[in-house]
């Protein structure tokens, strides 16, 4: 695959010209299985490229018809890559040359791209494959973020802020008020994180406390050691059903003592006005006399 500088011109003199090559079909055993799509030249099972951000690259599609009958194909890609046709006509026994490119956007971090190109012409469909390795410093760098306990799992976000793939692994460990209530080694996720991705897991955790406080910490480290990062948090476990129980039951204490002082406040009351409330009466007993 070529590289071109990306001017304007040279992209729009490559538009207008279309660049499509009917030449013969050769002697390529494919007689047997009708039309057929591959990069042009021979040996190349797909399309194969190299470049830092903001190059073009440039390659051309072969469309092989050595049937007996015209060909009408229909061309997609995706992404950063742009056919300088959507279709082409292809006479019996002869064969089309498609160019295209294939623009990498500034600022996109270096790794291992794939893209295809797909053609569809009398109710088949073709593919070829397209594989772009852009260039520049590999930068790892890995976040672990937002992490919570929800129910009987610790959930928490991994970001990959470098430029390039990782696979992390994890360690958690936790203390409590009598010492670690959870510790486990590192082991590797079953995940790929590519640049610029940001990952919700969660762990599982069975064995969490009914009634303590815990500080919780996330390790996470690249597979090969790169990069590391931790994350703290501090929960407390608080079973609120037995402290309501136990409140309520207090409460009720509480104000049973309430009633028995008021009670035994008011039979002292009634206790003491009982020799007044007798001496009322012998007086009133006397002036009837």
């Amino acid at each position: 695959m070529r590289v071109l500088c990306p001017s304007p011109s040279h992209l729009s003199l490559f538009g207008l010209l279309g660049l499509v090559v009917l030449l013969s079909a050769g002697t390529r055993a494919v007689a047997d299985e009708g039309w057929s799509v591959t990069p042009l030249g021979t040996g190349r099972p797909y399309f194969y490229a190299e470049g830092t951000p903001g190059t073009v690259l440039q390659d051309t599609l072969s469309v092989r018809n050595p049937t007996k009958r015209n060909l009408n194909v229909r061309l997609t890609g995706g992404g950063w890559l742009t056919l300088a046709v959507p279709g082409v006509d292809v006479p019996a026994r002869t064969r089309a040359d498609v160019p295209f490119t294939v623009r990498i956007p500034q600022g996109t971090p270096p790794g291992d791209r794939t893209a295809t190109i797909t053609a569809r012409a009398s109710g088949r469909t073709e593919t070829v494959g397209v594989r772009l390795r852009v260039r520049g410093p590999r930068l790892p760098a890995l976040t672990v973020e937002h992490v919570t306990v929800r129910g009987d799992r610790i959930a928490y976000e991994l970001v990959n802020r470098g430029t390039t793939d990782l696979t992390p692994t994890l360690a958690v460990h936790a203390d409590g008020v009598l010492g670690p209530v959870l510790d486990r080694a590192p082991r590797t996720l079953p995940v790929r994180l590519p640049p610029g991705r940001r990952l919700a897991l969660t762990e599982p955790w069975s064995g969490r406390p009914g009634f303590d406080a815990v500080d919780i910490r996330l390790t996470v480290t690249a597979a090969d050691g790169t990069v590391r990062d931790e994350e703290y948090v501090s929960v407390r476990f608080v079973p609120w059903g037995g402290v309501a129980g136990v409140a309520g039951v207090v409460s009720a204490g509480g104000t049973l003592a309430v009633v028995r002082r008021i009670g035994r406040r008011r039979r002292d009351e009634r206790t003491d006005r009982r020799p007044e409330l007798a001496a009322k009466s012998d007086e009133l007993t006397g002036a009837m006399t």
